[in-house]
């Protein structure tokens, strides 16, 4: 009976609700779940029974005796249960609501339970209607202002968050009389110094453009002045290109060619966020950029290179620090080339590709990783041309996979240098699968090597899942 569900499974679903990886499907189950206990009336089960039994960890105050400590990520689920409580029982809202107003302005209520009560208001409000009061308005305000680090640092990157949300929950017929109001607010935070608030002025930018896109795309165009306007408004069209189809791809068909050109800006953050909203569109819309590629490739393996006047020396104390200022722009261009191998393989120099793949095997520690991984995918994708260029590819990974780390080096880097060999091997087995591997005489050189080195041989084998994989094969067939 639904009685017996207070003392066997409801204490379990509370505890579950605290779990810090309480999220998705489950979260919504248990939702639903509270919201049906609620409706079923059954006694000593209902709404301020439920609610006091989710939101009572959060309103003492930590002791020095208690050593249960409630993980962030609970307090959203938390708010999100009390909001689906008051969802199925909208007459107890207003009376939540203004308990909730209180808790927040309460100066003596622990820092827990006035952030549980300011998420369970947003995400009552998400659901339903907080009763169009002035002072729920007043007293959010209040709380951004709170000398409190929980609850409201940094007022203006947190205003700006809020209206993101506000952006992304609300439907285009609510939002389309503030474009104007909003986009003028926006455009005065695009070229802020700090490029956290940036970020969310261009996710702001973005989304607010899908609200009225045949308008606002051409008039974001023209806002491409400074190095950080530029940078804001780039990452701006990242977030109009959504991962399904959508009213304003035709319009960016016409004009993303117009932002991609900032590939060869000047300025190097407008070149890596060019390089990030380009590989989102040939991630989720490559069509948008099929037409583009003979143009905009050459400028893409431009920014695979190592640019030496952007590598400075910095002394930290004793010691000087080689500080490499282009490394980011580079892992965003091999992040670029590794995902044109899914949607925009046809469009390619297969050969080409490959020269720059190349350099990256010899580039950082991050780059490596990934031209590891691009090198697997394209033996398996484009075989013959990878075999053609097979003993030039094979130097760079014999060289990782033979590097010692110096005597006295730190843990860190042990773990590192063992990390890329394993990947460089994945790639070596990769390499070895393809049709007469062996006649490559590096190939099969460096075949000899790993099988004549015993702690070679052994990463190899683990890569291989412990048999060894083509390895054997290949050591039978030269011993005949």
């Amino acid at each position: 009976s639904l009685a017996k569900i207070s003392s066997s499974a409801l204490s379990g679903v509370f505890t579950l609700v605290q779990s810090p990886l309480l999220q998705g499907g489950v979260l919504a189950a248990i939702q639903d779940f509270l919201q049906a206990l609620v409706l079923s009336k059954t006694a000593n089960l209902g709404y301020s029974q439920l609610l006091k039994s989710l939101t009572d960890p959060f309103l003492r105050p930590p002791s020095s005796a208690d050593s249960t400590v409630i993980h962030r990520h609970s307090y959203h689920s938390v708010a999100r249960c009390v909001a689906a409580l008051c969802s199925a029982c909208p007459r107890e809202t207003p009376g939540t609501v203004s308990g909730l107003l209180q808790e927040v302005k309460n100066p003596r209520a622990p820092d827990s339970a006035r952030v549980l009560a300011l998420l369970c208001l947003g995400e009552v409000g998400r659901s339903g209607s907080l009763g169009r009061s002035e002072e729920v308005q007043g007293v959010i305000l209040e709380a951004i202002s709170s000398t409190s680090e929980e609850v409201g640092p940094r007022r203006q990157y947190l205003l700006l968050h809020s209206l993101k949300d506000v952006i992304s929950a609300c439907p285009s017929s609510s939002l389309s009389p503030h474009v104007e109001s909003v986009w003028a607010l926006l455009f005065q935070n695009c070229e802020c110094q700090e490029e956290g608030t940036r970020n969310l002025v261009a996710e702001c930018l973005g989304k607010l453009t899908l609200v009225n896109a045949a308008k606002l795309l051409p008039r974001i165009q023209k806002h491409l002045s400074s190095p950080l306007a530029r940078s804001t408004v780039v990452t701006a069209i990242k977030f109009t290109i959504v991962d399904h189809p959508a009213p304003i791809d035709s319009l960016l068909h016409n004009c993303i060619g117009d932002f991609l050109r900032t590939l060869q800006d000047e300025d190097v953050d407008v070149r890596r966020a060019a390089l990030v909203m380009f590989n989102s569109a040939a991630h989720n819309k490559p069509s948008l950029i099929h037409g583009l590629l003979a143009t905009v490739l050459p400028q893409l393996y431009k920014a695979t290179q190592i640019r030496k006047d952007l590598i400075r020396e910095v002394e930290m104390g004793p010691f000087k620090h080689t500080v490499d200022d282009g490394l980011d722009v580079r892992k965003a261009a091999f992040e670029c080339m590794y995902t044109l191998l899914d949607g925009c393989l046809e469009g390619l120099d297969v050969l080409q590709f490959l020269d720059h793949v190349e350099e990256g095997l010899k580039d950082h520690y991050d780059i490596r990783m990934l031209t590891f991984l691009m090198l697997a995918r394209l033996a398996s994708l484009c075989p013959a041309a990878v075999f053609q260029r097979l003993d030039r590819l094979i130097e760079p990974l014999k060289a990782t996979c033979t590097t010692k780390v110096r005597a006295g080096s730190v843990k860190q880097e042990f773990e590192k240098q063992e990390e890329l060999r394993r990947s460089a091997m994945r790639a070596v087995a990769a390499l070895l699968a393809l049709p007469d591997a062996q006649k490559s005489p590096s190939m099969a050189d460096f075949a000899g090597q790993i099988r004549a080195n015993a702690e070679m041989a052994s990463i190899f084998q683990s890569v291989q899942g412990g048999d060894g994989g083509g390895l054997a094969l290949e050591g039978s067939a030269d011993s005949r």
